[in-house]
């Protein structure tokens, strides 16, 4: 069994970055020999490699072959990682004897569970929806959804486990109510 300290999580966070450098890099030395279609705008909030790439006049088969195959080597391990991981998770609840450990811990792990579906649901959608389909408005909801709102939203479903916290906003939410 493993046991996270902290050279462990400093050598995670290391191959992490390095991954997410390398695969940057690698994108961005591929598209320099492409040659780009000054009619064609990007369409895209964030600009994303799938949007980049539709704006290009010359073949990117290549481009879309490694953005596909990196998109494949890196998400399905660290979903098949979180998913094992909740399994197991899931089974320890489930061996637990008491009703209200069990009701604590689903509601813990069910919230960031939905959370990680949330976060991995719109970014598969905006990344396999950018090949097959013309629609940006879609692909600005989505690219909202996985940047910006599921980041603000784990950390708040955790603060509202706080006790303290729990109370604090029901204060404001009866003073709100109250002084309309």
């Amino acid at each position: 069994m493993i046991i996270m300290n902290p050279h462990l999580c400093a050598l995670l966070g290391l191959v992490s970055w390095s991954l997410s450098v390398l695969v940057s890099l690698l994108h961005g030395v591929m598209v320099l020999h492409l040659s780009f279609c000054t009619h064609r705008a990007i369409r895209n909030l964030f600009c994303e490699f799938a949007a980049v790439l539709k704006s290009v006049c010359s073949d990117a088969l290549s481009n879309y072959i490694m953005l596909y195959s990196v998109t494949g080597l890196l998400g399905i391990p660290s979903l098949t990682g979180i998913l094992f991981s909740y399994t197991k998770i899931i089974s320890s609840i489930l061996k637990m004897s008491s009703v209200e450990g069990k009701y604590k811990a689903f509601s813990t792990c069910g919230s960031h569970l939905t959370v990680i579906s949330l976060f991995y649901g719109t970014g598969l959608g905006v990344y396999l929806s950018s090949a097959f389909s013309p629609s940006t408005s879609k692909w600005v909801i989505a690219s909202v959804m996985y940047t910006v709102f599921i980041p603000m939203l784990n950390p708040f479903i955790y603060s509202l486990k706080n006790r303290d916290m729990n109370r604090a906003l029901r204060k404001l939410v009866s003073r709100s109510f109250f002084s309309l």
